[in-house]
């Protein structure tokens, strides 16, 4: 299964090593993992929380995946996103990405990674010493989106 929402952590060896089982014809691996930050806008982060719509988020992750594999054809992918109460230091995301030679394994995973922090549904409130507050989305991640000719909002390319 190329995309997981879950409570639980994941082991990164773990899962790479399941995702080159898949094709014996890869010659590359790139990978993401995303951590909980202890600092966010000058401000000490004790927990954060993620919310998500299930059924829909993995949805939308799964359009991510058919959308990277339209583009580098012959690569796999995997996701997996944690939802619930995180801490500084806790694995948040996982995207990696298998192809033949590197410069698609990286493309696609840095493609994967980018349409993934505008496009999937979720939601993070994060606890401070000032209280929680919700995280709002990055003028620089809509900026990272486009530069694959796809704008925030829209799944299409351009």
């Amino acid at each position: 299964m190329p995309v997981r929402v879950q409570t639980e952590d994941f082991d990164l060896t773990t899962e790479v090593a399941a995702l080159r089982t898949r094709n014996p014809r890869i010659g590359a691996v790139a990978c993401f993992v995303g951590t909980v930050r202890d600092l966010n806008d000058d401000s000490t982060v004790e927990t954060m929380e993620l919310e998500h719509y299930p059924g829909m988020t993995e949805k939308s992750l799964e359009a991510i995946v058919a959308s990277a594999c339209e583009r580098w054809p012959g690569i796999d992918v995997l996701i997996i996103h944690r939802v619930g109460k995180l801490y500084p230091l806790d694995q948040i995301v996982l995207v990696a990405t298998t192809a033949a030679h590197r410069g698609d394994a990286f493309a696609s995973c840095e493609f994967v990674m980018d349409y993934l922090k505008t496009q999937a549904p979720f939601w993070k409130k994060e606890k401070t010493e000032a209280g929680e507050r919700w995280v709002d989305a990055r003028v620089t991640d809509d900026a990272a989106l486009a530069r694959w000719g796809v704008e925030a909002g829209n799944q299409t390319k351009k």
